[in-house]
This record gives structure tokens, sequence and C-alpha cells, in this order.
């Protein structure tokens, strides 16, 4: 029931989330009104996930886990209420296609890397139902990809993809939401399960994460992507949160809150604050209008994919740290106790996780270095033309040159 519903959440998520983000890309097209959209937009993305801990947990704690799926009801409300009295009715004068075989094909592949990390969770790496996914995963997703350069109405267009601005941003957002989404959960497992706290006490706790992020994603769409463009926001800010999950491979089976988590939360906030949002301006700069939409649903499924890749990649790495630990140290276990060896082996299991998220985000650092290019984005850069256009446009220069 819950995998049923939970696909139909993704369904109609599908529907909704690239459809706001292009709204805000063709809406707001002056550099100042964009900088301030995708810095609130970048920020309640970047922050929501946090702030859904604090408000999951107070439910959890003082009504019932149940309530988290209900206040969606309250939520969907609200934005059905909004959305009908304030946003206009806007046929699209063109009527795409869909891409059926893509589609498919991606989604196929997504499907089988996911279930590959996740079954090596509960049997291993050397299982043919792991590595058998995970190499058919790989080949539907390199299909797909020749595919989209032959489709009649591909799924994702090349040259939204191609662009070495939108490709390094879809890029950083997969790698950026991989470590974000690691550090919330292995945190909070680390905080209810070994430092005790309470579901309600354990999403506080995430506030300065989120504070930091809102204040970051503001400041560096309205202030520093203008002067400075994505390449260094990106690339220093994934620097900073490699550094904060770093500080939280530190963390023992006693550390304590306010000198073991602290710090790295406000330092990995500071990070993701100045990736987020940019990588959002960014991934869906610079393209016609009509392709808005494929621009700003594939910022999200970069998001969406990256949390659970990196979720289910993670949490194998840490299940098999942790039982790996406990099979090592076995024989102690009459000597310091059970329960100590079990928080121990717990320990263990976060710090390789989170040895693992500074991997990532130093991926990050170098992918977003690489490929984003230097200088703020084009303020003079117009969409680039459908091919028929560009093919009149060069007939008639030619023509023009003749005269």
């Amino acid at each position: 029931m819950l995998i049923t519903a939970r696909a139909c959440q993704g369904a109609f998520a599908a529907l909704l989330v690239p459809s706001a983000l292009s709204l805000l890309t063709t809406t707001f097209t002056e550099p100042k009104h964009r900088g301030k959209a995708f810095g609130i937009y970048g920020a309640i993305a970047g922050a929501g996930g946090a702030i859904g801990l604090l408000l999951g947990g107070a439910l959890t704690e003082y009504l019932s886990w149940r309530w988290t799926l209900y206040v969606n009801l309250i939520f969907a409300g609200v934005a059905f209420t909004g959305g009908a009295l304030l946003l206009k009715r806007q046929p699209s004068p063109v009527k795409p296609r869909l891409d059926v075989p893509g589609v498919l094909l991606v989604s196929s592949g997504v499907f089988c890397l996911v279930y590959g990390f996740s079954n090596a969770a509960t049997h291993s790496w050397a299982t043919p139902s792991t590595y058998g996914s995970l190499a058919a995963g790989v080949v539907l997703l390199v299909v797909f990809a020749l595919w989209q350069g032959r489709a009649a109405h591909p799924l994702l267009p090349p040259q939204v993809a191609l662009d070495r601005n939108r490709g390094g941003a879809y890029l950083s957002m997969f790698i950026a939401a991989a470590g974000m989404f690691g550090i919330f959960l292995f945190l909070t497992y680390y905080l209810q399960l070994t430092l005790g706290y309470s579901p309600l006490v354990a999403g506080v706790a995430f506030l300065p994460i989120s504070g930091c992020l809102i204040l970051m994603a503001n400041l560096s769409t309205i202030v520093l992507m203008p002067r400075f463009g994505p390449k260094p926001l990106v690339a220093s800010g994934m620097l900073a949160a490699s550094g904060g999950a770093d500080w939280l491979a530190q963390l023992g089976p006693h550390t304590a809150y306010a000198t073991g988590v602290l710090g790295p939360l406000v330092l990995a906030g500071i990070g993701l604050g100045m990736v987020i949002a940019p990588v959002i301006n960014t991934g869906t700069f610079g393209v016609a209008p009509q392709d808005a939409g494929v621009a700003s649903a594939t910022v999200t499924v970069g998001q969406m994919l990256g949390g659970s890749v990196g979720t289910s990649l993670l949490n194998t790495i840490f299940a098999a740290a942790v039982t790996s630990y406990v099979t090592a140290h076995l024989a102690t276990a009459p000597l310091i106790g059970r329960h100590a060896l079990a928080g121990l082996a717990l320990a263990h299991g976060y710090d390789t996780a989170f040895w693992w998220i500074t991997g990532i985000f130093a991926t990050g650092a170098v992918v977003g270095g690489a490929l984003l290019r230097r200088g703020p984005l084009g303020q003079s850069r117009t969409p680039s033309p459908a091919r028929g256009e560009v093919v009149t446009a060069r007939a008639e220069a030619s023509q023009e040159g003749i005269r």
C-alpha cells in the first residue's frame, strides 16, 4: 500500500514541480527579478527537507506518525486554493508528443539502479540480483541517451542537456541532493538512536542547516551570481558542504550536539545554499520558452534522482560498515557489553557514511568547477531558436550576401 501510494505521489509531483519551476523561468526574465525568484525557490527547495523533519517530529511525538501523511491534505488544500485563485489558464500553442520509448528506458534504468543499490543492503554486492540490476540500469540509461539523439520528439532534447552550464547544473544538483539527503538520513539516525533525542527535538536540531541554507540561497542568487556567475559559487559551496560532512565523520558514540553536530550543520547549510539556488537558476537559463518545462523537469529529476540513488547507496554502505564492525569485534562483547558494542558499531557506520558523503561533495566541486563556464550568466543571451528558424536565418543571410 505504501509503495503504491508513493508511486502515485511521485507521478503527481512530476506534474506539479516542473510546472512551478517553468512558471518562474518564463515569468521572471529580468536578471534582478530572476535572482530574487530563484533565491526564494532554491531556499524553499533546500530547506524544505529540514523543516519537514521538524514538523514530522512534532506530529509523530504529539499525535501519530500517520499525521505525517494526513498533513499533506492541508498543504494540498492550501496550494489548490491558491492555484485556482491566482494562476491564469494559459493553453499551450503547441501540443508536444510524449516520447514513450524514452520514458520507458529512463524509468526502467533509474528503477534498476535504485533497486540494485537497495538490494545490496539486504543481500550483497556479489548477488546476481544486485550487480545484474546495476548493469541493466547502466545499459538502459546509455540506450536512453543514444535514443534521445534519434527520437523525433525526445523526452530530453539534446540542445537542453548538452549546454555546458546546464549540463553542469544538472549533474551538480544530482550530486548535491545525494549528499544532502545522506546528511539528513544519518544525522536523524544519530540524534535519535545514539543521542536519544525525541522526534521533535531531532527536528529542532536541524534548524541551523535550514536557516543557513535559506540565507545563503538568497545571498548567492541576488548578490553573488550577477557578479561572479555559478562556477565559483557551486565549486566553493560543494567544498564547504564537503568540509561539513568531513567534520561529521568524526562523530563518536557520545559526541555532544554542541561540539560535534552544530558546527558541521552550519557549514553544510552555507555550502548547500551556495549550490542549490544557483544550480536551479543556471539549469533553466537560456532555454527557449517551449523547452522551459523540459529544463525545469530535468533540474527536478536531478534532485529527486540524487536523493533516491544517494540514500539507497549510502544506506547500503552504512549497513555493511555496521555489520563488519560487529563481526570483527564480536569477541569483545562479553568485556564491554552488547549495548556498548552496538553503540560503537553504529558510530563506525555513521563515520563511514559521512566519509562517503565527503567524497560525494568533493566530486561535486570538481564537476562544477570543470563544467560550468566562468563569469556571470550571459544577460544578453537569448533562447536558442528552433532548428527551422536557424535554417531560415542562414538561407536569408546567404541571399543577402549574394545581393
